[in-house]
């Protein structure tokens, strides 16, 4: 069955939007198939439309490797770009309803006449407890909150602290420069580590001033991103957790600038750009 597609991107994180409403497929290996360099599409997944029953529209978000997330923060942006941009749904006021897997989100878009070209994104109260977000601490000594803790990979310590965003954060903050770090040898041994029974991102972090910080980025199921929503949200509020950062920070990353803000709730909110790149027709 042939399906229309389009490829956009949030600073260089790229996802496929499809409209599946009514059309029953194993999306998970499509999102393998396409996401391939050179074979497919190329992308960091798909982010699929379907109907809500909660929300005025549902997103669902697969991996490269077929897994399924419960929530991007770029794919979000995205997402709301090519059902807005294509009427699909509408803002309500001014705000769009999202149903993810890791609740529903408030996408405040920014148009240029009929099209949106930035959003804001409330991503949600972020929690340190480990049960939800899910770390074993049974492997961890019983910790109320995982922050700075000591694991061994790859030949390494890291001092990782562990959040959730919607999806599973590690993060490290370092003084040593992210850009010589080595995230795609390291990566998929955090990713994987005993503590994590659903696997986890991974972000390693400079601050650069209170204002700024600069973050490399290992997606879970995806590998190293040029940019991550939420791993930028994670990157930003784990910072901020340790006292490093005010409540406005621009996060630095590969593909470009997002910024975190935090309300007096403790509710993160991400801003950033949405691109259209292309469209086109999968002929499977």
């Amino acid at each position: 069955m042939a399906l229309e597609f389009a490829k956009l991107h949030g600073t260089g994180n790229d996802y496929i939007a499809i409209d599946g409403r009514g059309i029953d497929r194993d999306w998970g290996a499509l999102s393998v198939e396409m996401s391939r360099l050179a074979f497919g599409v190329g992308s960091d997944g798909i982010v699929l439309v379907q109907d809500s029953e909660t929300a005025q529209i549902r997103m669902r978000v697969y991996n490269p490797d077929g897994s399924e997330a419960e929530m991007s923060g770029n794919g979000i942006r995205l997402f709301s770009k090519f059902v807005i941009d294509r009427k699909i749904a509408l803002p309500e006021g001014n705000a769009l309803s999202v149903e993810t897997g890791g609740g529903i989100r408030t996408v405040w878009p920014t148009m240029e006449g009929e099209s949106m070209v930035a959003a804001k994104v409330a991503m949600g109260i972020p929690t340190f407890v480990p049960a939800e977000i899910p770390v074993d601490t049974t492997q961890a000594g019983e910790l109320s909150i995982v922050k700075n803790y000591a694991i061994q990979v790859g030949g390494r310590e890291l001092n990782v602290t562990c959040l959730a965003v919607g999806n599973p954060h590690a993060v490290v903050i370092m003084d040593d420069p992210v850009e010589d770090f080595p995230l795609v040898e390291i990566g998929p041994h955090v990713q994987s580590h005993k503590l994590f029974p659903n696997r986890i991102n991974f972000e390693i972090v400079n601050v650069l001033d209170r204002s700024r910080i600069r973050a490399r980025i290992f997606e879970r199921g995806a590998g190293e991103t040029l940019s991550s929503g939420t791993g930028s949200t994670a990157a930003a509020t784990a910072a901020r957790s340790h006292g490093l950062v005010d409540d406005v920070v621009d996060v630095v990353v590969d593909g470009g600038v997002l910024r975190i803000s935090w309300d007096e709730s403790g509710e993160a909110f991400l801003e950033g750009p949405a691109v259209e790149v292309f469209t086109g027709v999968w002929p499977h």
